[in-house]
């Protein structure tokens, strides 16, 4: 695969690589259909694979013993899927699967680990999108305690509007509740007001996003922040 355009991957990280490094890494990448609810990682399973999206989006979700979930993080192609065993850890601690359909490659595990001794700017990008991963996690777990649920709404729409690429997500009610880690009933009320406010349109199974500029200012300034970050670290 190295012989093929330096575009190939479409994924920011691997894009953004160096000519000698990015003809090392594309020799370990296999391309990948991802459909919705595809499973990437479990808890107490290992590792074996890496992920590096062109588009869609994964959820990371923390699952409770009562059986409630919860997303802690959300991964498009702005980043890689397999924190974990680039820190040296074998198994994963969340749920990990495709909240949007898309596609992308995968990497072995052993590959990665390989690549990181030889790919100073590699190893460099993983470890600058963990830190952007760890701020994510943080001002997440800060915005579900702190903000109402049609701004954690707002801003859930707008991160999945930036890794999907359109304006029309396709989305259940269970979904959302997992996200927000909310019951049914809620999700309706906060999509409901956002419809109200003519920034969606809302049918089943199906978000269209109307008003940009609406949804950011209903979002919490969470959406910002963790969007600074990332800026911060990658330019």
């Amino acid at each position: 695969m190295h012989d093929l355009p330096r575009t190939l991957a479409g994924n920011r990280l691997i894009d953004a690589l160096p000519r000698p490094e990015l003809d090392q890494v594309l020799l370990h990448l296999e391309p990948v259909s991802l459909p919705v609810r595809t499973i990437l990682h479990q808890p107490d399973r290992l590792i074996g694979d890496i992920y590096f999206l062109s588009h869609g989006m994964v959820s990371v979700v923390a699952t409770l013993e009562d059986g409630g979930a919860v997303e802690v993080c959300v991964i498009g192609n702005e980043g890689f899927v397999g924190i974990p065993a680039l820190l040296g850890t074998e198994n994963a601690g969340q749920d990990v699967y495709m909240q949007l359909a898309g596609a992308g490659f995968r990497m072995k595990t052993s590959a990665l680990r390989d690549l990181i001794e030889r790919c100073p700017v590699f190893k460099s990008s993983l470890l600058r999108f963990v830190q952007f991963s760890f701020v994510q996690v943080s001002q997440t777990a800060a915005c579900n305690v702190r903000h109402a649920l049609e701004q954690r709404l707002a801003r859930w729409l707008l991160m999945a509007h930036d890794r999907a690429g359109t304006d029309a997500l396709l989305l259940t009610q269970e979904f959302l509740s997992i996200m927000l880690g909310v019951q049914r009933p809620g999700v309706s009320i906060a999509a409901g007001a956002l419809k109200q406010a003519g920034i969606i349109e809302y049918t089943h199974g199906r978000i269209t996003i109307t008003d940009h500029e609406a949804l950011l200012s209903a979002s919490c300034e969470c959406y910002r922040v963790v969007n600074d970050e990332f800026r911060r670290l990658f330019g």
